[in-house]
Parts: C-alpha cells; structure tokens; sequence
C-alpha cells in the first residue's frame, strides 16, 4: 500500500475550494466572505460563504482539517477496530441553496480520514476516503438531471468501469428519507470508506469527483438563472428545503461526525437553507408542476 501523503490532500483542497468559490463568484457577481477558524483540540479551517445573494440565497464551501484523540462512533461505525484511536480528517464540503426555484440545490464532499496507530502498538496508520455529490431540484428538467449524472460517469470511467454504477446506488440508497419513503433528489454518486485500491489510486478517483463538481452543475445554474418564477414556486421551494433539513439532521453522517467531534456548530450547520417551511398533511394538487416532482423522488436509470 503506498504512503500516506497527508499534505498532498490538504493541498488538492485548499486548491479545491479555492477554485470552486471562484467559478461560484463569477455567476454571483460578488465575493465571498472569509471565515477562519481553529478548533481548541487540534486543527482548524477556512469557511468560504455568500448569504443573500443575487444567485444563491446561502453558499458554502467548507475546507476543514481537524483532529483529536478519540475517533468519534459516527466515523467508527464500520470500523469497530478503529474505535478510540487518535485521528486527523479533512475534507471540502459545501451546500448551495439557490434563490431561483428553478435552479436546483445542490451538495458536494470530498473528505479523507487517518486513524493514527496508538503508541507503544503493533498497529499501523489507517486511511480512508470518501464523498461524491448530489442534486436537488424543486422543478426537475431531465437533461438537466441527465448532464449532472453523466459528468460524473465520465469523470469515475477513468478510474473505473464499474465505480459510477456502484457509486449511484449508494448515493440512492444513503440519500434516503425513509420516514417519508423519498430520496432526497434525483442522485449523484457518493462513497466511503474508500482504501483498498491503495493511497494513490484512492486519492486520484477521490480527485475526480471534486474536479468533476463545476462541470457538472454550473451549466445548470446558467442554463436556469434567468427563468421567471414567483411567490407559488418559491412557496414550494421552502416546503422542499424542509425535506433536506429533516436528512441533514437526522441521517448525515457529516452532520453526527461534525457534532460528535466537537466541530465547529456554525460551520456544521450552514448546509442549512436560510429559510424552510412544513405544511400540515399537504400534498400539490394532481396534475400541477408540483406534483411532478413525486415522479421523480425514487431510483431510476439517467443514462
């Protein structure tokens, strides 16, 4: 298994996150705010974010590289092995909730872990990667849906014939709501726990899908920026932001490592959107743009 190279990961981020943010100012048309910040127990982070913007009412684009001296369960818990080591993780995670209706929300995480070796052990230093991103629409256009799965087909093609297939399906099935049997959009591909191939080759496929990210979602916010829409559509784009706080809260692990491990709650929570709603027993009336959106909250093939 090739080396851990901690400091080639946290430079890809930084880079990362940086180029992102750019491409995001760039259809903004302003800055983004600057936020740093370190954590009592080791590490710390940059916050990258615009609230009440023309495009995007909240964006986030998150690096953070942290550590501590217990593995929390939430990153232990398909590592029952790993638990109480002393660990290290960084990752650029990022949420955008578009003002436009029209314009789907939208998440992305690339993330790697290290759980140290105690002193004194025979162990040895334990990595892992994971991430993927994620589509969230309130009125759906398929070849919208269509171009954000098939960037990043292509992007896991290079690595893998089978990893976009994989990688699909767990996102279907981890961005589950299952009190309310819907997924939480239309998909995207996520993993986790990713080291088997080694550090090079996991790293490399962990870097497409970060790469992949503008390609696959800035021509959807340029191609919908300018569509009207009104009070009725930004109505239902509340009562559809509440569906992604009640996953955020309740089934992200992002979320539960954040909390657990002492994160930085600010930080944590600006995944939210700035304004949601919940309506009582209420679904869209038959046959209304709405409705349509039913149709579309279950696994299906786009390419």
């Amino acid at each position: 298994m090739s080396e851990i190279n901690v400091a080639a990961v946290r430079e890809y981020l930084l880079g990362l996150q940086l180029g992102i943010v750019t491409q995001l100012e760039r259809v903004e048309g302003a800055a983004f705010l600057t936020d740093q910040w370190t954590r009592a127990e080791g590490g710390g982070g940059i916050s990258r974010l615009i609230e009440g913007g023309n495009v995007f009412e909240r964006a986030g684009v998150l690096f953070s590289h942290v550590k501590g001296t217990t593995l929390p369960p939430s990153a232990s818990a398909h590592r029952p092995e790993l638990a109480g080591r002393p660990w290290e993780a960084m990752g650029v995670s990022m949420v955008l909730h578009p003002r436009n209706p029209y314009i789907p929300t939208t998440h992305m995480n690339v993330r790697m872990f290290v759980a140290t070796a105690l002193p004194e052990s025979d162990q040895k230093d334990v990595f892992w990667f994971g991430g993927g991103m994620d589509l969230t629409p309130y009125y759906v256009f398929e070849e919208d849906a269509r171009h954000f799965h098939q960037v990043n087909k292509d992007a896991l093609d290079a690595h893998s014939k089978t990893a976009y297939a994989e990688y699909k399906k767990w996102c279907d099935e981890y961005f589950y709501l299952r009190h309310r049997k819907e997924t939480r959009g239309i998909g995207g591909v996520f993993f986790d726990d990713l080291n088997l191939p080694g550090f090079d080759a996991s790293f490399a496929l962990t870097r497409a899908v970060g790469d992949a990210f503008t390609a696959a979602y800035m021509p959807i916010v340029e191609k919908r920026l300018s569509t009207p829409y009104g009070e009725r559509e930004r109505g239902f784009q509340g009562y559809r932001r509440g569906r992604y706080v009640e996953f955020n809260l309740v089934f992200d692990r992002g979320t539960l490592f954040g909390l657990q491990s002492g994160g930085r709650t600010e930080s944590i929570l600006l995944s939210m959107p700035p304004m949601a709603n919940w309506r009582y027993n209420w679904t869209p009336e038959a046959g209304t743009p709405e409705s349509e959106l039913t149709t579309y909250l279950t696994p299906r093939d786009w390419i």
